[in-house]
């Protein structure tokens, strides 16, 4: 009988460890399904209010560190060591782990209520303290496994990232919370399932009326080139290289300016520029522009002595050439690099265009900056890795939905990509579908306004001061 009883304790905690692990690594990570990291979290949570806390605590750092195990290849891509990816996601599945054990402790002390609030505003808090020491800003977070799902996406523009993370964990701790109770206190479990499905019905109603409202405003037709061909892929070398290669883009270009693209995206860091003879390449588009009456973002390294740049020029029609600076450089890629400062915007009729590149996008300040500034479209080059053009490319959509503006975000080995206030993809198309695959598009190039925008990370702060509550009560209840 001891035998067997044993058996059956392994044979559960097994399950438990590779049920969770599993839906965490179809769920969340490079390419999602969605729907499975909302039931992610609740075998686990089961399993927690049945066994020492200690066998929890073992239990739900083994099933979320070998379901994050799906992004070890994507590391490896990218050159890094197995300590970088540990020291990522040893910190995320800390935060689990927490999150779970007071969890735990609330719940079997009949702090129910608090309970439940306390599983998400734990990963919550953690998750934004990492957001907020990282070089990757917001990079890793769950609320980026939920772009497809459009009605829940619009919790983004109150609560930015932050509230949808909350909600997604919520859920599986309210259900956790019921199934404990079914056998105890049926009734009070019902409650407190009902109140967590009702939250969140409550948010993808207000998604639905969102989305079924038509953006405002003027559009604008804007394209996107790039190239992914062999002689086109790397950072062209200072001169000759990087002059055929404007060459060969102005020329795609222009066939897009013909087409009626107002403004044109190309990829960040084409070739190499040398800021004491710039103006052999500041010709070809500054040309183009004023033939054209095309707008034209181009990326490319700008040196200055002693510095370089990973820096957007802008030529406008009549113009002098404007200049937007990468701020958050990709180490140890970018380390070589300066990073910049300052905003750039372009004044049109009752529109104001904003200038970013690549990974700015993963952080919520700029993006807010921006916001405030009124900007109704980003003009986004970037550079991605192939594996992770829909986990990193798509990243930037929630900076639309959060702040309010529309996004045309070239980038070579990912997607060319529009999208609009309310995170509806209005066009993409691989880069390495044509030797120059293009993309014109009519995009609303409104402001619109949004409360995060107004009020910021609230929300976080909010589950930063629901966790310190948490845990006050566990002491309290102690007593």
């Amino acid at each position: 009988m001891a035998f067997a009883n044993k058996m059956n304790s392994i044979l559960v905690t097994s399950s438990v460890v590779v049920s969770t692990a599993l839906l965490v690594w179809f769920g969340n990570g490079l390419d999602p399904w969605w729907p499975l990291l909302w039931f992610a979290p609740l075998p686990v949570l089961w399993f927690a209010l049945r066994r020492p806390w200690w066998v929890a605590a073992l239990v739900a750092e083994a099933a979320w560190l070998l379901g994050s195990l799906n992004l070890w290849g994507y590391f490896r891509i990218l050159g890094l060591p197995f300590a970088a990816w540990l020291s990522i996601f040893a910190v995320a599945t800390l935060a689990f782990v927490i999150a779970v054990l007071l969890f735990r402790a609330l719940v079997l002390q009949g702090a129910l209520w608090t309970g439940l609030l306390a599983f998400p505003a734990t990963f919550v808090a953690l998750e934004y303290a990492r957001n907020l020491t990282s070089v990757h800003g917001t990079a890793g977070i769950l609320a980026y496994s939920q772009l497809r799902f459009l009605p829940f996406l619009q919790l983004a523009s109150i609560t930015g990232p932050w509230g949808m993370t909350f909600l997604l964990l919520l859920f599986p701790a309210g259900i956790a919370i019921g199934l404990h109770l079914r056998l105890t206190d049926p009734k009070r479990g019902l409650r407190i399932v009902a109140a967590t499905v009702a939250s969140i019905v409550v948010v993808l109603v207000f998604g639905t009326v969102r989305l079924a409202m038509p953006p405002p405003g003027q559009q604008v037709k804007a394209g996107l080139i790039t190239s992914d061909e062999a002689i086109n892929d790397e950072v062209a070398e200072r001169g000759t290289d990087t002059e055929r290669l404007f060459r060969s883009y102005a020329a795609e270009a222009d066939k897009l300016a013909t087409r009626g693209a107002q403004v044109i995206v190309l990829p960040e860091k084409l070739g190499v520029v040398l800021d004491s003879d710039n103006k052999n390449s500041d010709s070809i588009f500054q040309s183009l522009a004023d033939r054209t009456s095309s707008t034209f973002v181009v990326g490319q390294v700008y040196v200055v002595p002693p510095h370089k740049y990973n820096q957007a020029r802008i030529y406008q029609p009549m113009s002098s050439v404007l200049f937007y600076n990468k701020q958050h450089l990709l180490p140890p890629m970018e380390s070589n690099l300066t990073p910049g400062t300052g905003l750039v915007t372009l004044s049109r009729t009752n529109q104001k265009w904003g200038v970013a590149i690549c990974k700015d996008m993963d952080f919520t300040p700029l993006s807010r900056q921006y916001g405030k500034a009124g900007v109704g479209l980003m003009l986004v080059p970037g550079w991605d890795f192939n594996l992770d053009r829909s986990w990193h490319g798509h990243m930037a959509v929630m900076r639309g939905v959060e702040d309010g503006f529309s996004i045309v975000r070239a980038a070579k080995n990912g997607y060319l990509t529009v999208s609009d206030s309310r995170g509806r993809i209005l066009a993409e198309t691989r880069s390495d579908s044509a030797p120059f695959p293009a993309l014109v598009v009519r995009v609303p190039a409104a402001h619109v306004a949004t409360i995060y925008l107004l009020l910021g990370d609230w929300f976080a702060w909010l589950a930063v001061g629901m966790l310190a509550f948490s845990i006050l009560q566990v002491f309290r209840l102690h007593q």
